[in-house]
């Protein structure tokens, strides 16, 4: 049997050591001293973590063989909830948040040294997406690390942002082509929704009076609705098209992932898809139109089946759509005014069920 050896990090760069004897783990996982506070946050286990802080707090100051506390591979193993749980305990994150692991990494550093076990979330598509949540977990980082450890350097010589830029300049570099590409394919579908929207103003339902040139159907109600979602999915449609122009004209520099081009892209996925809604409520009306007006059905079914191709293209970039929308929940959650709106309808419910 072995000893298992637990450390403690102190200042001056020194460790002392306390031992531990058990003989639960097989002696291959003894040539690395990692306590159970180190493991269950590796693996993300919140329960057992808060379990051992609760009847051991002074757990939270042990160290692996890399000189690496529980907040370390905490941020290197993008354990969120784990990160939050230490960060609350202020007496001890005064002396975490100064401790240097074996490589002179600071806890800002462990930012780009993101672990390849981690496994990224299948909802969470394209490599802008994981780009933005690495500097959401910088800035996170970057909020607790005191202020004279910010520069730090790194045995490398390396400060914690050079280093977090060099270990992402692929990762940027694949989000910048994947951003290009969506830009592009969103661009063609609503310069498309605009050129229908453009020839449908000009080809009106029922046409127009031969003697005064004055729509036939203009006295009908869903000839108002018809021409407002005419020109508003007109309207909408150039704006997205103006916004991804934008994203493609972009620098494309680290700090413009974070909130510049997924706030473009949100606008332009946005001024897309309301483009698409009120090309739907024009068609709608249009029908609708024909049939008062007697049309043939010929007539009508080759003007639905129009419509169809647009649609699709459009349609198709919804779960896209859905997954940028996600990756809000931590910016919005910074924002007291929409945090405090978010939290209604569940104090409402809650209400709901009191009474």
């Amino acid at each position: 049997m072995k000893p298992k050896i637990h450390k403690y990090g102190e200042k001056g760069g020194q460790e002392r050591q306390e031992v531990h004897l058990y003989n639960t783990i097989p002696d291959q996982m003894e040539s690395r001293a990692e306590t159970p506070l180190i493991l269950a946050t590796k693996s993300g286990c919140v329960e057992i973590v808060e379990e051992i802080l609760k009847a051991y707090p002074q757990a939270v100051e042990h160290i692996d063989d890399d000189g690496r506390n529980v907040l370390h591979v905490a941020i290197k193993y993008r354990q969120l909830k784990i990160f939050k749980l230490v960060t609350r305990m202020e007496v001890p994150m005064k002396r975490l948040g100064r401790k240097i692991d074996k490589d002179g990494n600071s806890i800002l550093h462990n930012v780009g040294k993101k672990s390849k076990d981690v496994v990224s979330d299948e909802k969470m598509e394209g490599p802008a997406f994981l780009l933005q949540e690495e500097l959401l977990w910088f800035e996170r980082v970057e909020k607790v690390t005191p202020s004279h450890f910010q520069g730090h350097r790194n045995n490398k010589m390396l400060t914690a942002e050079g280093f977090f830029f060099t270990a992402n300049s692929e990762l940027r570099n694949l989000a910048k082509e994947w951003l290009k590409t969506t830009a592009e394919g969103c661009s063609v579908v609503a310069v498309l929704i605009a050129t229908v929207a453009f020839a449908a103003a000009y080809t009106v339902p029922g046409g127009p009076n031969q003697s005064t040139g004055v729509p036939v159907l203009v006295n009908k109600p869903f000839f108002v609705v018809f021409t407002v979602a005419d020109v508003l999915s007109l309207t909408f449609a150039l704006t997205a098209v103006v916004t991804f122009l934008s994203i493609l004209s972009s620098p494309f520099r680290f700090k413009d992932f974070k909130h510049i081009l997924p706030n473009k892209l949100m606008i332009g996925f946005t001024f897309l898809f309301f483009s698409v809604a009120m090309m739907m409520v024009a068609f709608g009306a249009t029908i609708l139109l024909m049939i008062y007006s007697k049309e043939s059905w010929e007539k009508i079914t080759l003007y639905a089946v129009s419509f169809i191709p647009v649609s699709i293209s459009a349609l198709v970039y919804f779960p896209l759509y859905s997954s940028l929308s996600k990756t809000y929940n931590y910016l919005l959650k910074k924002i007291p005014l929409i945090k405090h709106i978010l939290a209604i309808p569940w104090k409402i419910s809650k209400s709901l069920k009191c009474c």
